[in-house]
């Protein structure tokens, strides 16, 4: 089947868990302001209603600028963004949020999330102030990022918040089958970062025959089985082309052999893979 074109692909076309579109815009690496800006204005004008960022990109500022220029309302538009490492001492976490909010131009935030569990992160200390954070009103939900099951589990445990979803790499190669069960388990939503494996996947044999049968790119494949799997994908673009494209997966049906033929894939790539990563 061929993709509608983007354009007349209506917001309410891309399904949401938990109020949060399963479709949303990534920002890693998007420096440029102007052009920062000037996608995250196309995204949402293109149909888009989820923007991904964090204090580590830089770009807090161009997204709050494209969400602005963009002919949407704000309360339309699910926004998240990331404390960074140094900055989760609770006191870190209070003052560097709001500076968040002032920088995105916003008075409150959708979703916030512990970028990663390293550095300054204290498991009871951060999240009592993410836990405040929620309860003033200031974020309607908290999350975690990079969280490997025994760190989501603590997490969950000590939150006075509820934990509403996990950031993780996630893409045919690198599936994280023991992370979504465990997030199943805990009633915590995934949400995918570098879906398309910053690129791999458009080289995978399989991932081409299935593209080729449905007459539709790699990355639309990509994106249709993280939406299998339940999985909430924020691939980064910046090109309207590739915005544009990333949109259209939402139109893109996978039958079970497809899902079947990805999910054989045996091949294991990560791609985001600091030193201070939890499963080093």
């Amino acid at each position: 089947m061929e993709t509608e074109d983007a354009d007349v692909i209506a917001p309410e076309t891309c399904p949401r868990t938990d109020g949060m579109p399963m479709l949303g815009l990534g920002t890693w690496e998007n420096e440029d302001a102007t052009q920062c800006a000037e996608s995250v204005r196309t995204a949402l004008e293109t149909g888009y209603r989820h923007i991904d960022t964090a204090q580590a990109y830089g770009n807090e500022a161009a997204v709050g600028d494209g969400i602005a220029a963009a002919d949407v309302d704000r309360e339309d538009v699910f926004l998240a963004t990331k404390i960074w490492i140094s900055n989760l001492a609770h006191d870190d976490v209070l003052e560097t949020a709001r500076e968040s909010l002032d920088r995105l131009g916003v008075d409150y935030l959708d979703l916030l999330y512990v970028h990663w569990p390293s550095r300054t992160y204290d498991a009871e200390e951060t999240l009592a102030a993410f836990a405040e954070l929620y309860n003033e009103g200031l974020i309607d939900n908290v999350g975690v990022s990079n969280f490997e099951p025994e760190q989501l589990e603590v997490a969950v445990d000590v939150c006075d918040a509820p934990i509403f979803a996990n950031q993780v790499e996630f893409h045919p190669l690198l599936p994280q089958e023991s992370v979504r069960e465990t997030c199943d388990n805990l009633d915590v939503d995934v949400v995918g970062y570098s879906p398309l494996a910053r690129g791999r996947i458009i080289d995978q044999p399989e991932i081409q025959s299935i593209a080729e049968k449905h007459d539709v790119t790699e990355a639309q494949v990509s994106l249709a089985w993280a939406r299998e799997k339940d999985v909430t994908a924020i691939p980064k673009a910046t090109s309207a082309n590739h915005i544009a494209d990333n949109w259209g997966s939402l139109t893109v049906d996978l039958d079970r052999e497809d899902i079947n033929t990805i999910d054989a894939i045996d091949e294991t790539s990560r791609q985001v893979d600091p030193g201070f990563a939890p499963w080093n």
